[in-house]
């Protein structure tokens, strides 16, 4: 019987440092191969080593602008198969590591391929549907009419991305949480308008997010009365 093609994938995803490597690039950022190699705490010619095994294997992919070469995630479909990993992880009884101070930022608020996930993502979403501003759909959910009203309200800096054959906005099961967060394009979006209006920052060298004095006082309670 032939290798399977996935044991090729997992061996590449396997070694710890490109994991490390990975669950930075899972923040949706594309980031130059110094950074990333900061990050991880290696030396750069170990990162581009590492680096160019994650590119071949179709993972990552690699950006020229002009003398810069920047690396990211090679599409969603990584993104959602690193996070089932995760999920996987989690079910070996390690729940105590949310309690250690290094994965509570983490637990809390983060970034998952460009949108918001952990407790504040989950929120999000619940918010969103509980106020009528979701309604679901064959291929996760549509925006009903008083969810555009709040979208509206909100004066996206960018214009909401129109609806494609692609999932707009589909639940996406968060690995701390075991509860969906909002996944897709609709998604990405909110989480651009919440850190370009600092009601969100990220934290360095990490894929968490903070809550700024600003956010504590307009998106919090904006989420726990949903809109």
């Amino acid at each position: 019987m032939p290798e399977p093609r996935f044991a090729r994938i997992a061996a590449a995803i396997g070694d710890p440092t490109r994991a490390r490597m990975l669950s930075v690039l899972l923040a949706g950022a594309s980031l130059p191969a110094g950074e990333i190699a900061r990050a991880v705490d290696i030396a750069p010619p170990t990162a581009s080593a590492h680096l160019a095994r994650l590119v071949d294997e179709g993972l990552v992919i690699l950006m020229a602008r002009g003398r810069h070469r920047y690396f990211r995630l090679a599409d969603a479909e990584v993104a959602q198969a690193l996070e089932a990993l995760c999920l996987v992880a989690e079910r070996t009884g390690s729940a105590p590591i949310w309690s250690r101070e290094g994965y509570k930022p983490l637990k809390y608020a983060r970034t998952c391929y460009r949108h918001l996930a952990g407790e504040l993502g989950v929120q999000l979403l619940e918010s969103m549907v509980r106020r009528g501003h979701l309604a679901g759909a064959a291929d996760g959910y549509e925006i009903t009419r008083p969810g555009r009203v709040w979208i509206d309200s909100l004066a996206l800096e960018q214009p909401l991305p129109e609806r494609s054959s692609a999932r707009y906005a589909y639940p996406c099961l968060d690995w701390s949480e075991r509860r969906d967060h909002l996944a897709g394009p609709l998604a990405t979006a909110l989480l651009d308008h919440f850190i370009a209006k600092r009601w969100l920052a990220p934290v360095d060298a990490s894929r968490a997010l903070k809550v700024t004095p600003l956010g504590a006082s307009v998106l919090l309670p904006m989420l726990e009365r949903g809109g």
